[in-house]
């Protein structure tokens, strides 16, 4: 069963989705017959590589949101972080151009650590304050993940990837995609949200049934739900 999950390192649900995704793979027993691959989408395309600037003033200036607004989703992001260990401090994260990260991700999931380097820069850039776009701090979590720095290094400084992230922001404009996280299950069923681990395990469990133990064909069916970027 292959899941395509479509998520950008800035989207705090993605973040959060992440982690109850993978709490429900491991709740399932067929775990191991399941192929996930982490698709790129960048919410922002028109934020700089090489100037970063901080999230909550984005957020007020470019998404026009007040001081209260932010506050009341900032407070909110924090809870739902806690709940699932996460440690947000967006008040320290730097939005910035995340196409350079995409590329990171879609080099990782080559070696087959596409998930590690995905938590590795959800951490970065919403608990450490890291810039993202930045090429030593992207080689420097390479390594930290069992990557090569120098191979990180030479691809970054390439444009390698770039034709790859690109397509896949194509690929979740055509299938509908508007938000993030996306979730696609062979490409019949959709799940939209960072979504609590019960629904995840059902709605998998659900699919597998039907289609791989029944053996039987379904049109799509998309779950559109709050909790998403």
């Amino acid at each position: 069963m292959k899941i395509e999950i479509w998520s950008d390192v800035m989207c705090p649900f993605c973040y959060i989705g992440k982690k109850n995704f993978e709490a429900a793979l491991n709740q399932i027993p067929y775990k191991e017959q399941i192929n996930v691959i982490w698709k790129s989408y960048q919410l922002d395309q028109e934020l700089s590589a090489t100037s970063p600037t901080n999230t909550l003033d984005y957020l007020k200036e470019k998404k026009g949101l007040t001081d209260e607004q932010i506050t009341q989703l900032n407070d909110g992001i924090i809870q739902f972080g806690k709940e699932v260990d996460i440690v947000f401090n967006q008040e320290n994260a730097l939005a910035v151009n995340t196409s350079d990260a995409h590329r990171f991700i879609q080099f990782a999931q080559t070696k087959g650590l596409a998930s590690e380097a995905e938590e590795i820069l959800f951490k970065a850039y919403f608990t450490d304050g890291k810039n993202v776009a930045d090429f030593e701090v992207l080689s420097e979590l390479g390594a930290n993940i069992g990557l090569n720095k120098t191979e990180v290094n030479e691809m970054l400084n390439s444009d390698a990837f770039v034709f790859e992230v690109a397509s896949d922001g194509l690929d979740a404009k055509n299938i509908g995609v508007t938000s993030v996280p996306f979730f696609v299950i062979d490409r019949k069923y959709a799940m939209s949200g960072a979504q609590p681990i019960e629904y995840f395990v059902s709605a998998l469990t659900q699919a597998y049934e039907k289609d791989y133990l029944n053996n039987t064909s379904s049109l799509g069916n998309s779950c559109g739900v709050d909790g998403n970027c």
